[in-house]
């Protein structure tokens, strides 16, 4: 006696036949399908793996064979002179005031701005903490006055320039350019063009002090470096960075306060540059108007060297220390090796053009795929 099983949606009709529609055909795969599968499979993972390798992992390990290939050039021609613990330490140090800068070069580049006003920046940032009023301050009281001196002055040249771009609707070039020579002027009439010598004898010795034998502005440089890495890829402000920087319409339908966020973006690069210009009076002992001369050329370049796109969108924290640290690297190799600045400026101009070379050819892959 067999067993009958029903399935619902298989009753007879009226009449008694069958329910032909809720019959479920099942096709056995051919050899065929089956190759296809697989071939579609072993795409998958091939397209997976060439996306890691073109992506922000793919480009900074380029970044670190290019990092390495000049420290073995550096050793070959320098030998213990480049290899030595005090040289490392040199560069990381020569490295850290322009490293500083660039972190939040990159938010602004990511954002889809730029800036050429951050040497000016710096320049006056450090003529004003430095300035005999501000000194007498930081005597009478503490000398954090001097901290916040520098701090605010960048902080607020960086207002100005968020405010014009977002809601007067200048153009970032134009503006920040503006800036430079207004920030740049204005530090030459504050210091009268001479060398403000720091006395405050506190600021000079927090600021030049070592933490477990590690400069104090490595740390600072390490510190700025984390904390933008943070700010970036684990933060509201990140993603909203990125927004804007990758489609500012789309954001602002999105809901960001696209103008809003462009202010804070440029106060951010602005406060970076007021610590800058700390550095740099830890660094000299002095403020000066011509502190950051060519400033903002050295951010923009490890930026861009480090895979962030001038156009926007994209960037990574991690690229930007890389690019910057080759920079200081390479400068140092040809110090080492008696090489004039021209020579420098020369193959600084020639791994620009490179990195955007590269860029471009990167984003058309991208496309394409």
């Amino acid at each position: 006696m067999s067993e009958h099983s029903t399935t619902p949606g298989t009753d007879a009709k009226v009449g008694g036949a069958p329910d032909l529609t809720s019959v479920e055909n099942t096709v056995a795969p051919t050899s065929d399908t089956v190759r296809v599968e697989h071939a579609v499979a072993e795409s998958e993972r091939t397209s997976r793996g060439a996306g890691l390798m073109s992506g922000s992992f793919g480009r900074n390990i380029g970044l670190v064979v290019a990092l390495l290939i000049i420290c073995a050039v550096g050793v070959v021609t320098a030998g213990d002179r480049f290899a030595s613990i005090d040289n490392m330490v040199t560069i990381v140090r020569f490295a850290s005031i322009v490293g500083v800068v660039s972190i939040g070069m990159t938010f602004v580049i990511i954002s889809g701005g730029i800036d050429l006003s951050v040497g000016a920046m710096v320049a006056l940032a450090s003529v004003w903490a430095s300035t005999f009023a501000t000194q007498n301050m930081a005597e009478d009281t503490h000398w954090p006055i001097m901290v916040f001196a520098a701090l605010a002055v960048g902080g607020a040249c960086g207002l100005v320039n968020g405010v014009l771009i977002a809601y007067g609707n200048i153009v970032p070039f134009i503006m920040t350019l503006a800036m430079l020579a207004s920030a740049r002027g204005l530090a030459e009439i504050i210091s009268e063009r001479r060398t403000q010598i720091v006395r405050v004898q506190g600021f000079k010795d927090f600021w030049s002090s070592d933490i477990l034998g590690v400069p104090l502005l490595v740390v600072i440089f390490a510190l700025v470096a984390v904390g933008g890495w943070v700010l970036l890829n684990r933060t509201t402000f990140g993603r909203r960075t990125l927004a804007v920087g990758g489609n500012p319409e789309a954001a602002r339908l999105a809901g960001i306060n696209v103008k809003r966020h462009t202010v804070w973006v440029y106060v951010l690069v602005g406060l970076c540059c007021g610590l800058a210009a700390l550095m740099y009076l830890a660094r000299t002992s002095t403020g000066s108007s011509t502190h950051g001369t060519l400033l903002e050329l050295d951010a923009i370049a490890a930026v861009v060297i480090g895979g962030t796109l001038l156009t926007g969108g994209r960037g990574t924290i991690v690229g930007t220390v890389i690019g910057v640290l080759i920079f200081s690297t390479l400068s140092n190799v040809f110090v080492l090796n008696n090489q004039d600045s021209s020579t420098q400026a020369v193959a600084k101009g020639l791994i620009i053009v490179v990195a955007v070379l590269l860029q471009q050819r990167l984003a058309r892959r991208s496309t394409t795929t």
